[in-house]
C-alpha cells in the first residue's frame, strides 16, 4: 500500500486533504538536481520582491525582511548548511518555504508568480552565464592557437588526406583552421544568447496576472537588456513558460563546439605519437599504464 506525505508539506495544498503518495513524490521531485539553480532563483526572487514593493504589494519592511532572508539562505546554501527537502519538490519551494518560516512576509513573495515562469527565468539566467563562460573559454583557446601559430609561422608540416602525406603546409595554417571553427562556434553561442536573454517573469502559469506588474523593471534589474540597454521581455505568456527551444539550440551549439574540440584533441594525440613525433606533451597532461612502464598517454 502506498504511503502519503502530510499535506502541509506540499506546495499544492489548497483543495487537497491528503498528501501525494510517496511514489508520486519520489517521481515528481526535482530538487535533487535543480538545486543548482539556487543562486539564480534567489536573485530572481529579490528582483521580483522589489517590483512587488514598487506596485504596492509589499511594504518597505516586508521587502527588507525578504531580501535579508534570501541573502542568509543563499549564504547557507553556499556554505553547505542548507537542508534540501524532497517533499518540497524543487529548488523554488525549498527556498520559499524556508524564507516564509523565518519571515512570514515571504508568503507574499509568490504573488503574481508561478513556478512555471520562475523556472523559465532561472534556466535562462543560468544559461546566460554558461554561454558567456563558454565564449570566454573559446576565445582564450583561439588566442593560444594564434600565439602558437605566430611562433611557428615558418614551420612546415605534412598535410594529410586519408592519413597519407599529401601537401606541405605551415603549422600556423593548420592551427588557424581551428581558430576559424571556434569563431563560428562563438557566433552560434552569441546567437543563442540573444534568444536566451529575454525575461519570462510575469508570465505566470500560462496567462500572466491581473495585477499591473512592472516587467521591464525586473528585466532591467536582472540584466535582460539588449545592446542599447532596452529591456527584453517575452511577448506571449504561453510561449514563455511552455517552450524550451533555447535549451535545444544551446545544446546544438555546444555539440558542434565539442566536435571541433575533439578534432583538435585528436590532432594533438596523433602528433604526439611515436609515428608522427611532431610535438611533446608535458608529463603534467599525460597518464601512464599499470602494465607498460614505457607508456605516456595524452
Amino acid at each position: 500500500m502506498s504511503t502519503t506525505q502530510p499535506s502541509k508539506t506540499v506546495s499544492r495544498s489548497g483543495r487537497f486533504t491528503k498528501g501525494p503518495a510517496a511514489e508520486v513524490m519520489a517521481f515528481s521531485e526535482s530538487v535533487s538536481y535543480d538545486w543548482r539553480l539556487w543562486k539564480h532563483d534567489i536573485i530572481g526572487s529579490m528582483a521580483h520582491a522589489r517590483m512587488l514593493k514598487s506596485i504596492g504589494i509589499l511594504t518597505a519592511k516586508e521587502l527588507e525582511e525578504i531580501i535579508e532572508g534570501l541573502g542568509k539562505i543563499g549564504e547557507e546554501i553556499e556554505d553547505g548548511n542548507f537542508e534540501w527537502k524532497t517533499e518540497l519538490e524543487d529548488v523554488h519551494m525549498n527556498i520559499e518555504a524556508e524564507l516564509t518560516k523565518r519571515f512570514p512576509a515571504g508568503a507574499k513573495l509568490h504573488t503574481a508568480r508561478s513556478r512555471n515562469d520562475q523556472v523559465a527565468l532561472d534556466m535562462r539566467m543560468w544559461m546566460r552565464e554558461e554561454i558567456v563562460d563558454l565564449m570566454g573559454e573559446l576565445h582564450a583557446l583561439q588566442q593560444a592557437l594564434t600565439k602558437l601559430g605566430e611562433r611557428n609561422k615558418q614551420t612546415l608540416i605534412p598535410g594529410y588526406t586519408h592519413l597519407q602525406r599529401a601537401q606541405p603546409v605551415f603549422m600556423a595554417h593548420h592551427l588557424l583552421a581551428y581558430v576559424e571553427m571556434l569563431d563560428r562556434d562563438k557566433g552560434r553561442f552569441r546567437d543563442a544568447f540573444e534568444r536566451v536573454n529575454v525575461c519570462p517573469l510575469g508570465s505566470g502559469a500560462l496567462a500572466g496576472s491581473t495585477l499591473k506588474l512592472n516587467r521591464k523593471m525586473v528585466a532591467e534589474e536582472l540584466g535582460f537588456v539588449d545592446i542599447d540597454d532596452e529591456p527584453q521581455i517575452t511577448r506571449n505568456s504561453m510561449d514563455a513558460v511552455s517552450d524550451r527551444d533555447y535549451i535545444v539550440e544551446f545544446c546544438s551549439a555546444a555539440a558542434l563546439a565539442a566536435v571541433h574540440l575533439s578534432r583538435l584533441s585528436e590532432d594533438l594525440i596523433l602528433w604526439s605519437s611515436a609515428e608522427f613525433d611532431f610535438i611533446q606533451i608535458s608529463d603534467e597532461y599525460t597518464t601512464g599504464s599499470s602494465l607498460m612502464p614505457q607508456k605516456k598517454n595524452p
